[in-house]
Order: C-alpha cells, then structure tokens, then sequence
C-alpha cells in the first residue's frame, strides 16, 4: 500500500469514474485501475463495485476511504510543517467563490496574488454554496469566499469585509422618488432575484420576510447573474437587490437608480472559510491578507 493507491481510491470516489479520476491524478486509465486492483489484491477486499454505473464504493470500500483521505490529510500536513519551517510559499491552493463575489474581486486578486507568490499553483473555481460546502468538506478545494455565518462546526470562518445591499429599481417604480428603502417597501411581485441556490437570494427574502409563494407567479425567471437582474430591471421594471462591490461598478449614469436602506442598512459578511483541520494554512493566511488589502479602498459609500 502507498499514499499513490490511496489518491486513486479517493479521486475515483470523488469523480464515481475511472478515466475522470485517472485525468486528475495525471495518469492512464489502465494505469489507475491497475494499482487499485492491487491494492484490493493486498487487502482481500472490493473497494468498488464496478458493476453499477455510476461506480460506488462497497461498504467496506467506504470505510477503507474514508481512512485515506484522513491519511493523505496528514501527509500532506507534514509536507506544509517541512515547507513551513524552511520559509517556503509554494504549492497548491484550490479555493472556491460564490458568484455573487467573483467578478468584483478576482479580477483584482488573481493577477495581484500570482505575481506576489509565482510558486504558489492558484486555482479558483466559482460555485454556488452548496456546492463549496460539499468541496470543502471532501478535501477538494482548501479554501472558499463566501457569505456567512454558515453554522457549520467543522469549518472555520475569517472575516473579509461587511458590505450593505442596495436597491436598484426602474425610473417608473412607485418607489423611485424615495430617498431611503424599507424592507417593508418590497414586494415580492416587482422583485428579480438570483435562482435557487445563490445565498444571496435566500439573505434577501429573509430580511423583506417574502416567501417563495409570495414571489412573481406571472413570469418565471432564473438567472445566476447579478449583471441579468440588472438588464431585467432596466427593461421590464420592478427592482432588484445589490451587494455593495455590485452597486459601486455600476457606471455613474446608472447610479441614479441605486436607493439606499434605511439605517439600519441590511449588510451580509463575506468571509473565508476553511477547514478546520486545514493543512495549508499558511498559504491561505497570505491569500486572507492580500484580499483584506485589494478591498479595504473599495468600501466608501455609494
């Protein structure tokens, strides 16, 4: 048995297929299966039934990969102890990011990080927050930006910023010559939100206490981009709800239909979030603080 046999099985449980598993472990399909068969060989036992489609781990296929991704864990935190104590900031670090903050910070932190750590293997990959959990937790990503609080106890979660939201609404919305926005205001029949599965839709009904029955039942619309709930707002009128870094792109001739909240102002808290058994937490300190410097100029007021 070597740490090698034991990313197969993990990769292979993680994708349920062998030439998926076998592309990210950089070797030939025949390859792969070969060192699991023999890793089953040596120990008398089925770690997958390839019978089924997509392939599943056996019970005890389970449990033997539940163990290697505990071992690899710890191997890989003693590679992080060695590269710590000589200094070094090298290395991979997978994070995911909610697309609600994408596209207002990386394309400031990717260029800004890479050139300050060339050694370091920046891997970013946006998803929405069910999704990131499950990553988080299985090992395939190190690291995520996301909205929080989570209430997750096996994740730990650092404060990045705090970012109010903003009501963006058509020149011909009843609530246009207002100055300031109540959630009591919204209704949910002029409202365009993000699908199912952004927290950010689910933050907002939550503070103008709408439920799904409450929303549109004309027209129904998904939409994974802040960007479209704009267009739609824009063209067909109602109103929509913006993050702060969202409100502040908007070109100074569309700034005209941003309304602040009354104080208090509903904000959310984005934050990183790892693992709390994170063996890379060195590189993820260094990504933390390159974040907190690229946004801290952003946040004056609309």
């Amino acid at each position: 048995m070597n740490l090698q046999q034991l990313e197969y099985i993990v990769a292979v449980d993680n994708h349920r297929h062998f030439v998926q598993a076998a592309d990210q472990c950089c070797v030939t399909q025949p390859t792969l299966s070969m060192m699991i068969k023999k890793l089953e060989e040596e120990l008398n036992v089925k770690i997958f039934d390839r019978n089924k489609q997509p392939i599943v781990p056996t019970d005890i296929g389970a449990q033997i990969i539940e163990k290697a991704r505990t071992v690899l864990k710890e191997a890989n935190r003693i590679h992080e102890m060695a590269k710590g104590f000589n200094g070094e900031m090298r290395g991979d670090l997978r994070i995911g990011v909610i697309p609600t903050v994408a596209p207002y910070i990386l394309p400031m932190l990717v260029p800004a990080f890479t050139r300050k750590y060339p050694d370091i293997n920046f891997q970013v990959s946006e998803m929405v927050t069910a999704r990131i959990l499950t990553e988080l937790k299985s090992g395939n990503i190190d690291a995520a930006i996301m909205a929080t609080p989570l209430q997750e106890n096996s994740l730990q979660e650092t404060l990045l910023y705090r970012e109010e939201f903003y009501v963006y609404l058509s020149e011909d919305n009843g609530l246009y010559d207002k100055a300031y926005i109540v959630p009591e205001d919204i209704t949910g029949d002029e409202l365009w939100l993000l699908e199912e599965g952004h927290c950010l839709s689910d933050q907002i009904r939550k503070f103008c206490e709408l439920r799904k029955s409450e929303l549109n039942k004309l027209f129904a619309f998904r939409s994974g981009s802040i960007e479209t709930l704009i267009r739609m707002v824009e063209r067909n009128g109602g109103i929509t709800i913006l993050p702060q870094l969202a409100a502040q792109e908007l070109v100074p001739g569309k700034k005209q239909f941003l309304r602040h909240f009354k104080e208090p102002a509903p904000y959310r808290e984005v934050r990183m979030v790892t693992n709390r058994e994170e063996v890379k937490g060195r590189l993820v300190k260094a990504l933390t603080a390159e974040v907190n410097a690229l946004v801290k100029p952003l946040f004056e007021r609309v």
